[in-house]
């Protein structure tokens, strides 16, 4: 792996993301599985309990020390998209999936909304070591360190969010 920074800043019509993508060569319901499933997700994030069908789970990451997080399955149609909230209050994290397959690869795309382009520094680092972790557990490579990530904070901090589609341009 090269451990690059591979996000970007995107608006969408409820505020600024951070977004990135990943390429696999397999079905979008296989890469489905992986990002859906607690089976899927051990291994490379963490898991979940509770009944997705209700729209209310738990989620922890496989951190040492992480805590339990509520989940708020606001939009999920199999196997193609995904909208939630995780967390509450003031830490709550509105996050996107989306899969699409074409000529035998999937794409999947990944966001989280910010409250501000500064929020990149940390989260950008984060989601990439993440969505790395599935890449490689999908493929049978060891599991990439965070510490790889540490000089994606210079990246993501320099990141000019685009004008927005309302904005005119000069």
């Amino acid at each position: 792996m090269s451990f690059k920074p591979t996000g970007r800043l995107a608006y969408r019509e409820d505020g600024l993301y951070f977004m990135l993508d990943r390429l696999f060569t397999a079905s979008k319901e296989d890469v489905w599985a992986s990002v859906s499933r607690s089976a899927g997700l051990h291994g490379w994030i963490g898991t979940y309990t509770g009944a997705p069908e209700t729209s209310a789970v738990r989620f922890k990451l496989d951190e040492p020390d992480a805590e339990w997080e509520y989940v708020s399955i606001i939009k999920c149609i199999p196997p193609k998209r995904f909208t939630a909230d995780i967390g509450e209050g003031d830490a709550s994290r509105h996050v996107i999936l989306h899969l699409v397959e074409g000529a035998g690869m999937t794409t999947l795309t990944f966001g989280q909304r910010l409250h501000s382009a500064a929020e990149a520094a940390r989260v950008g680092p984060f989601w990439d070591h993440y969505f790395d972790r599935l890449v490689a557990a999908r493929t049978g490579q060891p599991l990439p360190d965070r510490t790889h990530y540490q000089p994606h904070v210079e990246y993501y901090s320099e990141l000019i969010p685009p004008k927005k589609a309302t904005e005119p341009t000069t």
